[in-house]
């Protein structure tokens, strides 16, 4: 019993060597070849403190244009009951609201395309704070984020040039972190 859980140690020892060489490798070369990916964190103006005049902690089962989509044990997801789901005056894919124990905690969008992409991210910057531009950064990479943080509510943005797909997410700062408490050790 005790040589297996060296044999774990050691496995896990090795993963983590070979992660922290993998990202000192990436470290260096990424900025060597003008591939550096797009982040960028944007102290908040106008905290929403929810979403679409949503309040964090709403019991999501409250409202009626809302409809149950999956209901678990610790998380509940929700979507939109009527039409095709906007973010500001731009269309989007879909869009989910989460709740952890009943309490509104996350919204996550997804959408495609470039032009979508540029819509996005000008609502974003018009509402929640400009991103400023660092050196080094370059705003057209393969892969760009940026977070808006606010008091009560952080805004993610990530998105994959390759695949012309975008997501956002909205969270709550104090709920959404309870959503890991959801998964196993394992990641299932």
């Amino acid at each position: 019993m005790q040589e297996r859980g060296c044999t774990v140690l050691i496995r896990h020892l090795h993963i983590s060597v070979a992660l922290a060489c993998g990202l000192i490798a990436v470290g260096w070369l990424v900025p060597q070849f003008g591939l550096l990916p797009a982040h960028a964190v944007v102290t908040m103006v106008n905290d929403p403190k929810g979403f679409h005049d949503i309040p964090w902690g709403l019991p999501l089962a409250s409202i009626p244009s809302l409809t149950l989509t999956h209901a678990g044990m610790l998380i509940q997801d929700y979507e939109w009951k009527n039409g095709p789901p906007k973010l500001g005056d731009t269309p989007v894919d879909s869009m989910r609201f989460s709740a952890v124990e009943g309490k509104f905690a996350r919204v996550m969008i997804r959408y495609r395309g470039q032009k979508t992409h540029e819509q996005v991210l000008t609502y974003l910057q018009t509402r929640f704070g400009r991103i400023e531009r660092i050196p080094g950064q370059m705003l057209r990479g393969l892969s760009q984020q940026y977070t808006w943080r606010g008091t009560d509510t952080e805004i993610n943005l990530i998105y994959e040039a390759n695949g012309e797909r975008g997501f956002v997410f909205f969270e709550s700062r104090t709920l959404a972190p309870r959503f890991n408490e959801g998964m196993s050790e394992t990641g299932e």
